[in-house]
């Protein structure tokens, strides 16, 4: 048996529009799952939750011949009228179908008859999608593509799940990409407040992740990475499956009924102790692997999630917590590892409304006895999620990819006796607002992290500052006056596609120097609101643009520009544009950036636009340089971080032993700064002991670098795209102007 992944013929019409493109790319990849199935694979059901891959392939072609074909392709005649009851899943208006535990009995069709209905439907969809589609064809058939891509998932869930069963542990694919790693997870703050959640009706959703609608959240704490391996083992070893008061009723009993005593996949070996990770193995897509302690943990149910939450003195994060914290980028492997169980019963938005006809059973039907998990697992199709998205599973449910991410109440709002804060108490998990935290929490995290990398928000302390002011005047470092030549170059053009009366935002102003040239180009704006966590720089800032522009109406903001959930209640019902000129975007992870872009785009507000200054790939050795000048200021800089520990934490870094070092790094188009460790050596931090192999180093700051085609597919998974762009003369930076 082989499987064609061959584009669709060419309709009669040749229309070749970006949706029969999409149509393809989305349906290809469909088969492509299948490639490394047998026959006998796809035939086959695990469990009535599951469904046989064969199943899922022709039940994908018969969404698009029911809902579109057939009542709107003249003259389609369906390829099987017994698929009708074959390949319905569960909606009633359209007729009976095949009892879903009883899926796995259809050995008729056999696979290649499905994969030729497929190519049937595939054929007359090519020159369906050649017509005149009206708006709700249109709908329906970007439903219908983001249905198949849920399918999709389903496909490698089933299939683990039935792999898993078998005594042989086949791989499905033996070179399936391994989850990422990293440091572990710490809590990270949010205020509450009156916030909004729901899709905002910019581009695609599903029915159920709106009405967008208010709420009111106290304030919280949300770790940012996913609890790993490591983290459930020790739950294990504390006889978490053996205590009852840590679950909920129906958990208990299901943990007694089903004698759990480890998450779905995890397989304990002969002469293991609970507490040693190489006694363990998993079964994956990969086939079976040894447990991997750093790894986020996955496949477990609500009711272990819960569990869990409990011992670690923690909770699940409601979903309107996690959007909110997914929005404002403080959350880490959101969409990429394992969907994330919240606590939230799974019902509807206020104002939710069903639609009309057979769709309408899509999701509202389910709304029962469900719990919401948000983000995306390593098996979601790119471009599927989003932070709305809301999936749902019942609370037993382990075959998902499904892990999860603690939450708390604010230290402000809870009792003393709540949430554990140490080390020892929550394994790997710290809090940026407990009193070790800041500085000696992070660098201890980063210590006892394999590789080491801390954030560069420590490099500016007051010599620090001092430092970066310095190296923006050495030959070597570029960026600076490219930005503002650039900038003098174009700002005339950029001021010409501001609205009259608009309001223009600065994202992280600091001093407000690039500011001027474009209010000097702009004397129709109607507002300047800059943004910054320094209020005293803000302040100062403010008080001299006040002198130099009189009649200008300016709102300073004192907020991190990152998570800005409002703007001043001063700018009325002014149309807003952003500002973040610089290079700061390339200081965020990809994923970070598509959160801030998307929480930029939310805050100012529909018909917004926004200028983004990035730098552009260059010759290494141009960017190297740039990054570790002659007169070694930037060493001088990377090295007072090292200052910065020895003084406010007590450690005995020698500095002598410990080079700068600014690499390339092509595969993710950044430079790294680095200090690597000259010597095997011991360091003591807060009284705590670490060791440093030779060349080891301690990573301290990322620098992506942007081409016009990464920027504007960072920009789009944001939903926004490119309208104009700006490039200075070399080495190049650049301005873009994203709609």
């Amino acid at each position: 048996m082989s499987i064609s992944t061959k584009p669709l013929a060419t309709p009669p019409c040749a229309f070749a529009g970006a949706l029969l493109e999409r149509y393809v790319a989305v349906r290809q990849h469909s088969e492509r799952l299948a490639v490394p199935l047998t026959a006998e694979d796809m035939a086959a059901q695990s469990m009535p939750d599951a469904s046989p891959t064969k199943w899922h392939l022709g039940h994908t072609a018969w969404f698009f011949e029911t809902f579109l074909l057939t009542p709107g392709l003249p003259g389609y005649r369906p390829f099987d009228p017994a698929f009708a009851y074959l390949f319905n899943s569960y909606y009633e208006a359209v007729g009976p179908r095949q009892p879903r535990p009883q899926r796995g009995m259809l050995t008729r069709p056999p696979v290649e008859h499905v994969l030729a209905y497929r190519k049937h439907v595939d054929h007359h969809m090519a020159t369906f999608l050649a017509t005149d589609l009206s708006a709700e064809q249109r709908s329906m058939v970007e439903l219908g593509l983001q249905h198949e891509q849920q399918h999709q998932e389903l496909i490698l869930m089933d299939i683990l799940h039935l792999f898993s069963l078998s005594p042989l542990a086949p791989a499905y694919d033996p070179a399936w990409p391994k989850a990422p790693v990293g440091r572990p997870g710490r809590f990270r703050a949010h205020a509450g407040g009156l916030v909004e959640i729901g899709h905002d009706g910019t581009g695609f959703a599903f029915d159920n992740e709106g009405p967008r609608h208010r709420q009111w959240l106290e304030p919280f704490e949300i770790s940012d990475r996913l609890v790993t391996n490591g983290q459930w083992l020790e739950f294990i070893a504390a006889g978490g499956y053996r205590t009852p008061a840590l679950w909920l009723s129906e958990g208990w009993a299901t943990v007694q009924a089903q004698a759990w005593e480890a998450p779905a996949y995890w397989r304990r070996q002969p002469d293991a102790r609970e507490d040693i990770a190489a006694g363990w193995q998993v079964m994956s897509l990969r086939g079976l692997q040894p447990l991997d302690p750093n790894a986020a943990v996955t496949h477990v149910s609500y009711v272990e999630a819960a569990a869990f939450a409990e011992w670690a003195g923690a909770r699940l994060p409601s979903e309107a917590e996690w959007e909110v914290a997914a929005t404002a980028g403080l959350l880490e492997q959101a969409h990429e590892v394992a969907w994330q169980w919240t606590r939230s019963p799974y019902t509807a938005y206020p104002g939710f409304r069903a639609a009309a006809g057979a769709v309408g059973e899509y999701n509202g039907k389910f709304m029962v006895n469900q719990m919401v998990l948000r983000g995306g697992a390593s098996i979601t199709p790119p471009g599927h999620s989003r932070e709305t998205y809301r999936n749902f599973f019942p609370s037993s449910a382990r075959w998902a990819f499904s892990g999860l991410r603690l939450a708390r109440d604010s230290r402000s709002s809870r009792s003393l006796g709540g949430a554990r804060d140490t080390l020892a108490e929550v394994p790997q998990l710290v809090s940026e607002h407990t009193e070790d935290a800041g500085l000696q929490a992070d660098v201890l995290t980063a210590m006892r992290s394999n590789p080491r990398q801390l954030s560069p928000k420590y490099f500016y302390d007051e010599a620090g500052s001092r430092l970066f002011e310095d190296i923006c005047n050495t030959p070597e470092y570029y960026p600076t006056r490219a930005e503002i030549a650039l900038l003098q170059r174009c700002a005339g053009e950029i001021a010409s596609l501001l609205p009259p009366g608009a309001a223009l935002v600065e994202f992280g102003a600091g001093a407000s120097e690039k500011i001027r040239l474009l209010l000097d180009a702009a004397p129709h704006l109607g507002a300047y609101v800059p943004i910054d966590i320094c209020a005293d720089a803000l302040q100062r800032a403010s008080n001299q643009l006040r002198e130099a522009y009189p009649s200008l109406k300016l709102i300073p903001q004192v907020d991190d520009f990152t998570r800005a959930l409002r703007l001043p209640e001063q700018i009325g019902k002014c149309p807003c544009v952003g500002f973040f000129p610089g290079s700061t975007l390339g200081n965020f992870t990809p994923d970070e950036a598509v959160a801030f872009l998307r929480g930029a785009r939310r805050l100012l507000g529909r018909g917004a636009s926004f200028i983004v200054g990035v730098d552009l790939v260059k010759a290494p050795e141009i960017l190297e340089a740039a990054y570790d000048d002659a007169a070694q200021v930037t060493a001088r800089f990377n090295k007072n971080l090292l200052v910065r520990i020895n003084r406010e934490l007590g450690a005995d870094f020698n500095l002598d032993q410990f080079r700068h070092q600014a690499r390339w790094n092509s595969a993710a188009q950044r430079i790294e700064m680095h200090l690597v460790s000259t010597t095997d050596q011991a360091v003591t931090i807060a009284g705590e002991r670490f060791m440093f192999a030779a060349q080891e180093s301690l990573h301290t700051e990322n620098c992506h670098k942007f081409t016009p085609a990464s920027l504007a597919g960072l920009a789009a998974r944001a939903g926004w795209k490119v309208s104009h762009q700006w490039v200075s003369d070399a080495p190049e930076v650049a301005l873009f102007r994203l709609v």
